[in-house]
């Protein structure tokens, strides 16, 4: 390597003398090209330990405290219409994506034979009351019969006692005596068979009057299905939703639980949020949580609070559930689903669908 002698002027350096220095060597490009090299690794391997710092200082003072899922669906509980009687559907004016309020007419079943059945229970409950009635009317008369065997009794006692006082004198013979024993023990059967007729007759309305005899309730219960039946005719909304699912139609023969279709209550929607089980350790209830969905995108935030966590895996109740005893088991995370309600203004500015996607992140630490 070449290296440049410089004669440097010492006359104001004391003594007067010159001396020699000598220049730092030029480097050659490729002990440059080196040196950078060296350089960018050192800034990149610097650059590399502030991103770390930065990321371990993020997850510590924040990233720990939150766990996020975008396995997450809004859900409601769903109101099942079904009809409670048989018969054939004479209008349904409810059609899908309808907003219905709890009492809107949903669909109508011909009321014609629920009509008539409840014309026949009116007039089987009117003749119950006036068959009890016939009952009281019975006990009273049987009781008049009971008073006029005792007069009938007491007369024929008296006549044969008489009779037989003068029975041993021979003003009585022997024929009329036996005529008044006869006449006394006929007088006694008599209050006998009347007395039993009394007991039978207060029997049958013993313990109530004539509006609560189980004959009469069993006529009235009876008229009672037959006007809840003429009411069932019609199906109203059990809860304000949206109509989903409709697959009645005009014509249709339905019978008791089959379905109609299905009221959503928007209103009341929650979001069933998926979280690993290995996020869970620290998810509590009551912790506030925060949404975005798919269908307004993340301009538009949902807040709301942990309510409840399943009680079980996707996998433990499904319809063939994982052997896991088996030689080929394979570890798979499992999910558990989080129930997160939402707040009820926010849901009414921006309505939600059962079934849309969401991002759900909870605040587990302060």
């Amino acid at each position: 390597m070449a290296s440049t002698h410089v004669l440097q002027d010492t006359a104001s350096i004391p003594g007067g003398k010159y001396r020699e220095t000598i220049a730092a060597p030029e480097l050659t490009a490729g002990e440059r090209r080196t040196q950078l090299r060296q350089r960018l690794f050192a800034l990149l391997g610097g650059l590399v330990v502030v991103i770390a710092l930065s990321v371990a200082a993020y997850w510590y003072f924040v990233g720990s405290h939150y766990v996020s899922t975008d396995n997450a669906y809004v859900d409601a509980s769903t109101a099942q219409i079904t009809p409670r009687i048989e018969g054939t559907l004479a209008s349904v004016p409810a059609y899908d994506t309808q907003h219905v309020k709890r009492g809107d007419i949903l669909a109508i079943v011909d009321p014609t034979d629920a009509k008539v059945a409840l014309a026949q229970a009116q007039a089987n409950f009117a003749q119950a009351q006036q068959h009890v009635s016939q009952f009281f009317a019975n006990t009273d008369a049987a009781a008049a019969q009971v008073a006029a065997r005792r007069g009938d009794l007491a007369r024929a006692e008296m006549d044969y006692q008489r009779r037989a006082s003068l029975a041993s004198t021979g003003a009585v013979s022997g024929d009329e005596l036996t005529t008044a024993r006869n006449d006394l023990q006929t007088a006694q059967s008599g209050l006998t068979q009347a007395i039993n007729q009394l007991a039978s007759q207060r029997a049958m309305i013993a313990g109530s009057d004539a509006a609560h005899n189980p004959e009469v309730l069993a006529a009235k219960a009876a008229l009672e299905k037959a006007q809840l039946d003429l009411d069932r005719t019609v199906i109203r909304a059990p809860i304000n939703g949206v109509v989903a699912q409709n697959t009645a139609q005009v014509g249709q023969h339905v019978a008791p639980g089959a379905s109609l279709m299905s009221v959503v209550p928007v209103a009341q929607a929650y979001v069933n949020a998926n979280f690993k089980e290995s996020q869970l350790a620290r998810v509590r209830m009551g912790q506030p949580v925060t949404l975005t969905s798919d269908l307004y995108g993340s301009s538009i935030v949902f807040h709301g609070r942990v309510v409840g966590i399943g009680g079980g895996t996707g996998a433990a109740f499904s319809v063939i559930p994982a052997q896991n005893a088996t030689g080929n088991w394979i570890k798979v995370v499992q999910r558990l689903p989080v129930r997160i309600a939402l707040d009820p203004n926010e849901l009414a500015a921006h309505p939600l669908r059962v079934g849309l996607s969401m991002n759900a992140e909870i605040k587990i630490a302060d």
